[in-house]
């Protein structure tokens, strides 16, 4: 099961300043379990999988693991897949904007030279939550078990 990936610097401004991020560029055919069990083997903060797109409007669709879990969205997960996706030949649609497809929905990533920036989707919940809703937070193993 060998997939090349990358490791990405984000919003760092020299080496090994930012946060890290692994981003594999083929993850087609992979099921969670394998996406979460390089995800634990790699042992970053975050790891994302680059596939293609299930939305006529994106460029790619990326899915974004913790040690733990996926998640829907996160912010330097967006700018560093983006960055790879580049790197790895990607190429948008239009001039200047990239279209990342993600758990949350489209997310518009404005591409300014080497620079990133993205509008954050919208929310998926809002409001108080509910008493299940805590219950089920308070269930879930810790996103750093090695930091508890």
């Amino acid at each position: 099961m060998a997939r090349p990936f990358r490791l990405v610097d984000v919003f760092g401004t020299d080496p090994f300043t930012g946060n890290p991020l692994a981003v594999v560029a083929d993850a087609e055919g992979l099921t969670i379990e394998e996406m979460q069990a390089i995800t634990r083997w790699l042992n970053l903060s975050e790891t994302t999988f680059l596939l293609p797109p299930t939305d006529p409007a994106a460029d790619y669709r990326v899915r974004i693991f913790t040690l733990a879990h996926e998640l829907p969205f996160a912010g330097h997960p967006t700018l560093g897949s983006a960055h790879a996706w580049i790197e790895a030949g990607g190429k948008p649609k239009r001039d200047g904007v990239i279209v990342q497809e993600c758990g949350a929905g489209l997310v518009t990533i404005r591409r300014d030279g080497d620079r990133l920036a993205f509008a954050a989707p919208p929310l998926l919940r809002s409001g108080n939550p509910t008493e299940d809703e805590i219950a089920e937070v308070l269930r879930q193993p810790p996103t750093h078990p090695s930091r508890t």
